[in-house]
């Protein structure tokens, strides 16, 4: 076989092909829907935080290269945060690394960490860019789902400890959860911490959502647990909480050796990303508590909305206490498969969702559930209502 008749993509990533964001949002644009399936908000953070991007680009901070690690100001910001909401110190200059968004600290964490064979818990269903990363650093996902217990998801414990084993190097953990909207409760996250102790593993935790808890739900960082806190890699992003995705400004923040090896991995990536950006959401971290509060409630306004007008359109509604998703039962409308139901959805009723079962391994698992995110104007939401409840008549 000649190198142009063999397939050009690495095996590796061959099971991987157009995400399944960027085939929803295409048809959204084709058809003239209402999109609710990719999580970005539709209005921008801030003006302020605007406004201090701006002065940077004009002050000539950040036009050129920052500093690998990120800009003194924003590491500074990032570890004030932490020890201010969770009382978690870190040091500025060894223990916290800016990285291109989230994606890029997951999967930079992943190959520094990994090494071929090695495996890796994962929670089921996940983010989509969890199983590539795992899958490029070679190695190999175990998933333990999520299952519908009420109106929410949960974490089975036994599963969890049942699929730890002697090649297990990682547990990969994503609260609050994206797409099921469940907040691992204090209970777990102290299970989940004695097992990694217990067992000698590293864990990554993926806590981009941390600011969007709601009905008395409390976001607890694991790396705050008894024996964590030199063994967790935290990722944390300014997208999801300030609404600049397109900042693409993330950070990792872990004991020094932890860091030091993501940054070996970080640096052969983007090496580095978002200067002036930087400085910005250096500022957004330092807003009072009422910004979050009110972004919180907004969020929470938005849910309610959404989630009463997909029950009365005859969906079943796991109600999220986390993140800015609601993840919807199709079966009481008649259907079985989410991802033809998501595909005929835009032609039926002008809106976009997005399939969960793109998101397990355990393809069954996720066949009814359908995820719609509610990050967009109320307008819009009320307008998105409207078009779904078509589908009850």
């Amino acid at each position: 076989m000649t190198s142009t008749e063999r397939p050009f993509l690495n095996r590796s990533l061959a099971e991987f092909g157009t995400t399944i964001f960027a085939e929803m949002s295409a048809l959204a644009v084709r058809t003239g829907a209402i999109n609710l399936g990719q999580g970005f908000p539709d209005t921008d953070g801030p003006e302020e935080i605007r406004e201090a991007a701006v002065r940077a680009l004009r002050d000539g901070r950040g036009n050129q290269y920052p500093p690998g690690p990120g800009v003194p100001e924003l590491r500074t910001a990032i570890a004030a945060h932490q020890e201010r909401r969770y009382g978690l110190a870190f040091d500025p200059d060894t223990e916290v690394l800016v990285t291109a968004g989230a994606t890029e600290a997951i999967a930079a964490a992943l190959l520094a960490l990994l090494e071929p064979g090695d495996e890796v818990v994962a929670l089921e269903p996940y983010y989509d860019s969890y199983a590539a990363c795992i899958a490029m650093a070679g190695g190999r996902r175990v998933p333990v789902t999520l299952r519908p217990d009420g109106d929410a998801f949960r974490l089975d414990l036994d599963e969890l400890r049942a699929a730890v084993t002697d090649r297990t190097r990682l547990l990969l953990v994503n609260t609050p959860h994206n797409p099921t909207g469940t907040v691992l409760t204090r209970a777990e996250l102290a299970a989940v911490a004695e097992l990694a102790v217990e067992r000698d593993l590293l864990v990554v935790t993926d806590e981009v959502y941390e600011h969007l808890v709601f009905d008395g739900a409390e976001h607890l960082p694991l790396a705050s647990f008894p024996g964590m806190r030199e063994r967790t890699v935290t990722i944390g992003s300014a997208g999801k909480t300030f609404s600049f995705t397109g900042w693409k400004v993330g950070w990792v923040t872990a004991a020094p050796g932890l860091v030091t090896a993501v940054r070996s991995a970080k640096q052969y990536l983007t090496y580095v990303a978002s200067g002036p950006f930087q400085y910005a959401v250096a500022e957004a971290l330092a807003l009072p508590e009422s910004y979050f509060a009110a972004f919180r409630a907004d969020m929470l306004a938005k849910r309610d909305l959404l989630a009463a007008g997909l029950a009365e359109a005859g969906f079943g509604v796991f109600r999220p206490t986390g993140t800015y998703f609601v993840t919807t039962d199709v079966r009481p409308l008649g259907e079985s498969d989410g991802v033809a139901f998501c595909r005929a959805l835009p032609e039926r009723a002008g809106v976009v969702a997005i399939p969960n079962a793109v998101f397990y391994d355990h393809r069954e698992e996720g066949a009814p559930f359908v995820r719609f995110a509610f990050c967009k104007r109320t307008g819009v939401l009320e307008e998105a209502v409207r078009r779904l409840k078509a589908l009850a008549g």
